[in-house]
């Protein structure tokens, strides 16, 4: 309510134009890879271990009702002198499939031994064309 008004205040002042800010909740926040990507990457900077971290993070997901995860952590885990990049799967991740709805988030933990980037892809399933529908009931 009211750090909406104060936001499109400032960005009037700034812009000198009239600003509208529409706000969408998100009704299943485990099932948004950029919303997930961004929680893990928080807690990353509060000093969480990352593979549990990943671990949970896939178990919410999959129990909210997607096809598949993919999450990828890249940088100094744990604070190691080498940089390296773990990741972990559960279910399928079809990325080279077009109609394949995927949803990819990516966010950095600004940790103190640097930055740890993370990715997370999503499958929601394929998007079926009204004319494979078409073909498939006739």
């Amino acid at each position: 309510g009211k750090k909406i008004e104060f936001l499109t205040a400032d960005l009037e002042h700034i812009t000198g134009k009239t600003v509208k800010i529409d706000i969408i909740e998100v009704k299943n926040p485990e099932k948004n890879a950029q919303l997930v990507a961004e929680n893990i990457a928080e807690q990353l900077e509060r000093r969480a271990s990352f593979r549990r971290v990943m671990k949970k993070a896939v178990e919410l997901a999959m129990k909210a009702g997607v096809q598949g995860v993919k999450i990828q952590v890249a940088g100094r885990l744990g604070g190691a002198d080498m940089a390296r990049t773990e990741s972990i799967n559960q279910g399928k991740i079809p990325l080279q499939t077009l109609r394949a709805q995927i949803d990819y988030g990516f966010a950095e933990a600004e940790t103190t031994y640097g930055i740890i980037g993370i990715k997370v892809w999503f499958y929601h399933g394929d998007l079926i064309t009204s004319e494979e529908q078409n073909y498939a009931t006739t």
